[in-house]
């Protein structure tokens, strides 16, 4: 009995796992977008828990007032996008600390979100609208409306546009204002605007990938970005952890933060199958972030041996 009982929970966990890959993408896209100003901006941005609530909601508004998936989706990315360009503005043009403009952003989105939905959520029905994902299409569906598969197209079409970006002129101009902004600034690059660019275009992927999470679950919720931040720096962490060793190209790194997304929500479905309380799972995250965050110092200070001065005699 005891022996079913452990086939019957292992079954459940192994059904649950193709959702949890499919929502580790979706989010895994959001994670690229706080990959870009936490590690090549080199700014924490608030702003994304707003912003994925922002995407969410103009998508699913867009498509019941009839208009096509596709044209719903870049909606979204646009208005992350200026989401992005409001927090930049704050940043760059009234002096105002990045992580304090963020949160004044994400304050304003809220208020932003509930206007765009006219009420707290709005649902869709994947019966009445030609959604490009959703959790019906896990399984039993044609390979070509495979939720996975399309994210994971999508997933690599990003990487594939970001890496040729960043490998231009201005791609690398906003890598140097990250790296170095006095230096930057010294070659003659408008690092302000490379911020405001910057910060355009991770919240403009965090909102695209809010626009995929509410046709997957079913509705956008003004609540649906929050905590965004800790599951996009948790898969970030975890994707450098995992993969920083071997994955050296930009590409690949980008890749890492997916993958690190995916992770992240395999543990987060084993959690759940262990029955360990849900309410704890949001402090989890932000534990585990908090410890991967901590190893470089951590290893700086207490593991490497100090340097010899004045050479060797």
């Amino acid at each position: 009995m005891l022996e079913m009982f452990t086939i019957t929970e292992l079954t459940k966990l192994f059904n649950a796992l193709p959702g949890a890959v499919a929502q580790g993408l979706i989010w895994g896209i959001m994670a690229i977008g706080v990959y870009i100003t936490f590690r090549v901006l080199d700014i924490a941005d608030l702003t994304v828990d707003g912003s994925l609530g922002t995407g969410g909601a103009v998508c699913i508004m867009l498509m019941l007032t009839g208009h096509n998936v596709w044209v719903s989706m870049l909606g979204a990315l646009f208005a992350g996008m200026l989401a992005g360009m409001v927090t930049g503005i704050l940043h760059t043009f009234m002096g105002i600390p990045a992580i304090l403009s963020g949160i004044l952003t994400q304050l304003g989105l809220y208020s932003v979100n509930l206007k765009i939905m006219g009420k707290a959520n709005q649902a869709i029905n994947v019966d009445k609208f030609e959604l490009l994902v959703s959790l019906r299409f896990i399984r039993g569906v044609p390979v070509y409306k495979n939720t996975i598969l399309l994210v994971a197209i999508i997933v690599v079409l990003l990487i594939a546009v970001l890496y040729w970006f960043f490998g231009t002129e201005l791609g690398c101009s906003l890598r140097a204002t990250g790296c170095n902004d006095r230096m930057a600034r010294a070659q003659g690059i408008n690092t302000g605007f490379n911020r405001v660019l910057g910060l355009m275009l991770s919240n403009g992927l965090v909102a695209f990938s809010g626009a995929l999470l509410s046709q997957y679950q079913g509705f956008a919720d003004v609540n649906m970005g929050r905590g965004a931040i800790v599951i996009g720096l948790a898969a970030v962490i975890i994707g450098e952890a995992i993969f920083g060793k071997i994955f050296h190209n930009f590409a690949l790194k980008l890749l890492s933060v997916a993958l690190g997304s995916i992770v992240y929500y395999l543990v987060y479905q084993a959690v759940i199958w262990r029955g360990i309380d849900t309410d704890l799972l949001k402090i989890l995250s932000a534990v585990v972030v908090a410890i991967f965050l901590a190893i470089p110092y951590w290893k700086e200070k207490y593991f490497t041996k100090p340097a010899k001065k004045g050479g060797n005699k």
